[in-house]
């Protein structure tokens, strides 16, 4: 892997600390700046489904010209794709925003910070598998195993919660630590 430029490395502090996943993202950062243009970047990072200019006007609260100006400049910058033409149906392109965070995985850490990190990860998916008995948490039905366990339905969520959120961190440090190369893979966990 090709080490990054000086000024994009992280510190000795900053390598010091495990990542903060949810910040590592900053497709904020890429658009942000305007108040309207914020606007229209979180109704886009809210879409679940294909939506039309108007869909997002409305999320946003500004006009549907604007709509279709922010969608056509996030399009080209690859953080929605079209879906359908008439009518123009958008939806948020999360491949681009994976590909963004391993980019900056890369950038920030060297690979044997990757490796310890993915290492932990992997541990605490693992640790979560175990403590379910099953190999996904897509396979837990919350009430369920709340009643069956005397859990609380707010506990089981959250460690349902981690779980997932464990194995897509583990996704994306796989990623950062396959050759350049591998950009494009999108590479399956074994978690």
């Amino acid at each position: 892997m090709e080490e990054p430029r000086e000024e994009l490395s992280a510190d000795a502090d900053e390598r010091a600390e495990a990542p903060d996943f949810e910040a590592l993202t900053p497709p904020e950062e890429l658009v942000r700046g305007e108040r309207t243009r914020d606007d229209f970047f979180d109704a886009v990072l809210a879409l679940d489904s294909p939506a039309t200019a108007n869909d997002v006007a409305e999320l946003a609260g500004h006009g549907v010209d604007a709509a279709r100006e922010y969608l056509d400049w996030f399009e080209r910058m690859g953080i929605v794709t079209q879906v359908t033409e008439s009518p123009a149906t958008y939806e948020r392109n999360q491949e681009y925003l994976n590909w963004r965070r391993v980019q900056k995985l890369r950038q920030e850490y060297a690979t044997e910070e990757l490796l310890d990190f993915l290492k932990t990860e992997s541990e605490r998916a693992e640790n979560l598998e175990s403590e379910f008995d099953v190999g996904s948490p897509d396979e837990i039905s919350i009430s369920r195993y709340a009643s069956e366990t005397d859990r609380s339905i707010e506990d089981v969520w959250e460690r349902l919660s981690a779980w997932q959120t464990a194995r897509r961190r583990v996704v994306l440090l796989e990623r950062a630590l396959t050759t350049e190369s591998g950009d494009g893979a999108d590479l399956q966990s074994a978690v």
